[in-house]
């Protein structure tokens, strides 16, 4: 607040200080609002009414009608954000539908600006939906064990210790759950329930129970070979759905006996117990693989007395593992093998 002399005559270092508290008026008045993000009234200073001054001032005040216009700094701004667009036209074209907002009104926020405004459903008309699957988004998960799960793969890397069954059999529940008709993949790369050293990491129930599992599916499995399945691995390869068991031109099936874990200081009838309980699986598993496979119990049995039995594509076709082989553009080079 100022006032300039009188008699008219507004010297220069008068109308020089003038002009500075002006400036220094609108410079801070101007921060704030920015800062604030809403406009800032500013304090327009007093002029005496004598003309020689009004006449002088007169670019001042025309200033000062410019800074007091609302001004909106909207940040950067997503292209493909239809919400925040429409909200930044508005705010560049008729900035006084967002700064007079009425008191009291039912409708959500900044919405009276679209034409046909439409929300999500919410949980309630969700719930009364005809289905679930209406309102399931189709993009998967961006994990990649979601991503596959997503795809209907269940993937068996791993020996059949307890937590890898209990997510293989939780996968295969959820999927029947999904789609009861829609088909199950299953790629395997696994030593079974022992070591790739043949020595014994779990029981071999682990593997009856992921077998159990698949048989009491309404959907069909397709099994898939990527590198080994060895023992209890080789089972559930082979127990796929007729016509669906592939292997991969350099993957390899094996079969073997159950095995158990040293003895170490357990009483003889602690070991007479176990050795019970091995036999039992041993049998479990050639009948199982005699089903599956095709061949008598007799030959199965024979074979796995032998030791270790490693099957190539080629070979696990002939004992009835597979069905076929995965060539994947490779056809002309497995011909000339």
């Amino acid at each position: 607040m100022f006032d300039l002399p009188r008699d008219g005559h507004c010297g220069f270092a008068s109308l020089r200080s003038s002009v500075s508290s002006v400036a220094r008026s609108m410079i801070c008045g101007t921060m704030m609002g920015a800062y604030l993000r809403t406009p800032m009234p500013m304090a327009m200073p007093s002029f005496s009414h004598s003309p020689t001054a009004t006449r002088r001032c007169r670019n001042l005040r025309t200033v000062y009608a410019a800074a007091n216009k609302p001004k909106f700094h909207m940040p950067h701004l997503n292209p493909n954000d239809s919400f925040l667009s429409k909200l930044a036209s508005v705010a560049a074209s008729s900035p006084e539908k967002l700064l007079k907002r009425p008191p009291d009104s039912d409708t959500l926020p900044f919405m009276d600006i679209f034409d046909s405004p439409k929300l999500m459903a919410t949980p309630a008309e969700v719930e009364r939906a005809v289905s679930y699957n209406e309102h399931r988004s189709t993009r998967p998960p961006p994990d990649l064990p979601s991503v596959l799960l997503h795809r209907r793969v269940v993937f068996i890397g791993m020996p059949f210790v307890s937590a890898v069954t209990e997510l293989v059999v939780a996968q295969l529940m959820y999927l029947q759950w999904r789609d009861p008709k829609a088909p199950i993949y299953i790629y395997i790369n696994s030593t079974g329930t022992s070591r790739d050293d043949g020595q014994p990491v779990a029981i071999e129930s682990e593997g009856f129970t992921i077998y159990d599992s698949m048989m009491r599916l309404k959907n069909e499995v397709h099994t898939f070979c990527l590198g080994a399945a060895i023992g209890q691995a080789c089972l559930i390869l082979s127990a796929g759905t007729p016509g669906k068991r592939v292997m991969m031109p350099h993957a390899t099936a094996m079969l073997q006996e159950p095995r158990i874990a040293p003895s170490g200081l357990r009483s003889a009838s602690d070991v007479a117990i176990l050795a019970k309980e091995v036999m039992y699986n041993r049998n479990t598993l050639v009948k199982l693989l005699a089903k599956h496979t095709g061949n008598t119990e007799e030959r199965v049995s024979n074979v796995m007395d032998k030791g270790p039995f490693y099957m190539n594509a080629k070979e696990a076709i002939e004992f009835g593992v597979i069905d076929k082989i995965f060539l994947g553009g490779q056809e002309k080079y497995m011909a000339d093998l």
